[in-house]
C-alpha cells in the first residue's frame, strides 16, 4: 500500500450514531458537565512512527472544517425522528476544536523514530463526545499508510461480499460496526458497498439491517443502527454514584428516549451487576425491547438472559438480543444456530473489525494476516471525577484502581484485575 496522505474525516457524520444520540441525552442532562479522554493501544507491539503521529496531528488539525450540511440535516430529521429540533440545530452549529486534543509522541526506539503515541481529549462533555470515534478511525488509517504498508485492497470488496452472502444464507440479521478499527475510510466504502450488494443477490433468510456509521447509512440508503455505550453507564455513575446506577442511566436515557433506542448494554460493571438493578424493575424489563452483548462469553450470554426474562415471567421471544464483541462470520452463525435452540426469533449481530480491518500481507501473497491495531478511547473522567469500565472481560478493566474496588465490592464481583 503507498503512503498516500490520511485525510481527516469529510462528514460529521462520518461517526456511529450513538455517539450522536448520547451527545443529545447529555446535552439534556449535563450540559455543564466537563470530561476527559484517554487513548490505549492494547498492544504494546505496536509501535508507531514520529511521521505517522505527525500526520495524525495534522489530519486532527482538519477537523475543524466537518460542518453539518442542510441536506444531511435533512436526512437526520427525516431518518432519525428521535433526534428533536433542538439537537439538530446545536448539532448544525457543533464545530470540533482541535485545541481540546492533546497529541503526544513518545519515542522508544534508539533513533527516536518509533515510539508510542498519547492522546487526551478534554473539554465540555457535550463537545468532546464526538471525538472518539473519528480520532481512532484517522489514527488506524495514519498507521496503515505510514507504519504497517504491507498490504494493500486487492479482493477487499469480494472478501465482503462472500461474508455478507454467507450471513444472510444462514438466516442472520447484521449490521455493519466497523468504523472505529477500520482500516481506512475507502476500506470500510468497499465493504457496506459489497455487504449492500450481497443482500440484493443472496436469498432472503437473513437479512442487512444497517450499519453504525451514520454517513454511509445515508451514502447506502441504510439504516444508522445504534442506541447507547458503555460512556453513557460509565458518566452517569460517576456524576449519580454507583448505587443502583444501571437503574439511574436508565432512567435518564428513557427521559430523551421515552419509545425508542431502548436497547441497554449490560457489561459497564458487569453483566451480573446490571441484572441485579435491571430485573429490580419488572416493568422496566417489559418496556426494555433487548439486551446488547459486548465482552465475556457470548454463548454463555444467551442462556442467562433466557433465565433472567423467564424468571419474571416474559416471554424471550419478544426480546431482541444484539451480539456485537470481535464477531465473525463463524462465530456469529454459530450463535444464530443457539438462539435458535434457545427459542430467541429478535437476535442480530453488530459485526465491526472483522469486516473493515480483515487484511493480509502482500509480502506473503496474502497468506498472512495483517493484524488490526487493538485501541481503544475511554472517558476518564467526568467533573473530575474518574470513571470506570469493568466488564464481562477482565482484560478490559479500564480506569481508577479505587473506584474499581469500590465498584466490585457494592456488586460483590470476584473479578482479576490486569
Amino acid at each position: 500500500m503507498s503512503s498516500a496522505p490520511a485525510s481527516s474525516p469529510t462528514s460529521i457524520l462520518d461517526t456511529d450514531l450513538y455517539k450522536l444520540t448520547m451527545q443529545q441525552a447529555v446535552l439534556h442532562h449535563f450540559p455543564n458537565v466537563s470530561a476527559k479522554y484517554r487513548f490505549t493501544n492494547r498492544d504494546k507491539t505496536r509501535l508507531f512512527s514520529r511521521h505517522s503521529v505527525e500526520r495524525f496531528r495534522t489530519a486532527v488539525s482538519q477537523f475543524t472544517d466537518l460542518t453539518l450540511t442542510q441536506q444531511e440535516r435533512q436526512w437526520l430529521h427525516k431518518t432519525c425522528p428521535y433526534f428533536k429540533p433542538a439537537y439538530l440545530s446545536f448539532l448544525a452549529s457543533y464545530r470540533y476544536k482541535p485545541e481540546q486534543v492533546r497529541i503526544t509522541f513518545v519515542p522508544v526506539s534508539a533513533d527516536g523514530l518509533l515510539g508510542n503515541v498519547e492522546i487526551q481529549v478534554c473539554g465540555p462533555w457535550t463537545e468532546t463526545i464526538l471525538w472518539e470515534v473519528p480520532l481512532m478511525a484517522t489514527l488506524s488509517e495514519c498507521f496503515f499508510h505510514s507504519v504497517d504498508v504491507d498490504w494493500n485492497y486487492d479482493n477487499q470488496e469480494q472478501a465482503a461480499y462472500i461474508k455478507g452472502r454467507s450471513l444472510l444464507e444462514a438466516g442472520c440479521i447484521f449490521s455493519e460496526f466497523g468504523t472505529r478499527r477500520r482500516r481506512s475510510y475507502h476500506t470500510q466504502d468497499l465493504v457496506v458497498g459489497a455487504l449492500v450488494r450481497a443482500s440484493r443477490d443472496a436469498p432472503k433468510k437473513g437479512r442487512l439491517s444497517g450499519t453504525s456509521n451514520v454517513h454511509f447509512a445515508q451514502k447506502y440508503d441504510l439504516t444508522p443502527i445504534g442506541t447507547i455505550a458503555h460512556e453513557w453507564f460509565m458518566g452517569v455513575a460517576a456524576i449519580k454514584g454507583y448505587e443502583n446506577t444501571h437503574s439511574t442511566s436508565l432512567d435518564l436515557w428513557e427521559a430523551v428516549y421515552s419509545d425508542s433506542l431502548l436497547v441497554a448494554l449490560t457489561d459497564t460493571f458487569t453483566t451480573s451487576a446490571f441484572f441485579k438493578d435491571f430485573t429490580a424493575d419488572p416493568e422496566r424489563v417489559q418496556k426494555w425491547r433487548g439486551l446488547r452483548q459486548d465482552s465475556g462469553d457470548p454463548f454463555a450470554f444467551g442462556p442467562r438472559v433466557k433465565e433472567m426474562y423467564e424468571s419474571l415471567g416474559i416471554d424471550p421471544r419478544r426480546k431482541a438480543i444484539i451480539y456485537s464483541d470481535s464477531l465473525s462470520v463463524d462465530k456469529a452463525i454459530q450463535l444464530q444456530g443457539q438462539a435458535k435452540e434457545l427459542g430467541f426469533e429478535q437476535v442480530s449481530y453488530g459485526i465491526g473489525t472483522f469486516f473493515t480491518n480483515d487484511f493480509h500481507t502482500a509480502s506473503s501473497g496474502g497468506t498472512e494476516k495483517s493484524k488490526a491495531l487493538n485501541i481503544v478511547i475511554k472517558l476518564s473522567s467526568v467533573n473530575n471525577k474518574p470513571c470506570v469500565k469493568i466488564s464481562d472481560d477482565i482484560t478490559k478493566n479500564t480506569g481508577d484502581q479505587a473506584t474499581v474496588e469500590y465498584v466490585k465490592r457494592l456488586y460483590n464481583l470476584n473479578i482479576v484485575d490486569t
